[in-house]
């Protein structure tokens, strides 16, 4: 197995590929899937719990709770609960927030922009290898 290196000008002080790297955590928040969609759904503007349900459709309001709050523990989702009856909590991204979801937006466009191509690989392999 051979190991890549930076260069020691370009080395940052974490490194993703370490197995103890504080990074692989957020990593993993921003890319699982109810992440980055609600990165992404965020980067339209603040939204309500129930807002924010509807537009990340198929996220269960667990799976979103849960989401939302380790957004809001690694600083990319900032949380606002107004003392009102009934309580009404709007989120928002933070600026890091903002600049992480539009960069994974560019990745989903480039998805999306991709998924002809995609689906024919996919009738490909699944010709060539045996429906799954």
């Amino acid at each position: 197995m051979t190991t890549v290196r930076r260069p020691r000008e370009q080395e940052l002080p974490f490194d993703v590929f370490a197995k103890a790297c504080p990074s692989r955590g957020t990593l993993e928040h921003v890319t699982g899937r109810w992440g980055a969609l609600t990165l992404g759904a965020l980067h339209e503007g603040s939204l309500r719990f129930n807002e924010l349900r509807r537009r990340v459709d198929g996220v269960s309001e667990k799976m979103l709770s849960q989401t939302l709050h380790a957004l809001e523990r690694d600083g990319l989702v900032h949380r606002e609960a107004q003392p009102t009856n009934p309580p009404r909590v709007d989120y928002e991204l933070t600026p890091l927030g903002h600049e992480i979801a539009r960069r994974l937006l560019s990745l989903i466009q480039c998805v999306e922009g991709s998924m002809d191509a995609v689906l024919r690989a996919r009738e490909r392999y699944d010709e060539t290898r045996g429906a799954r």
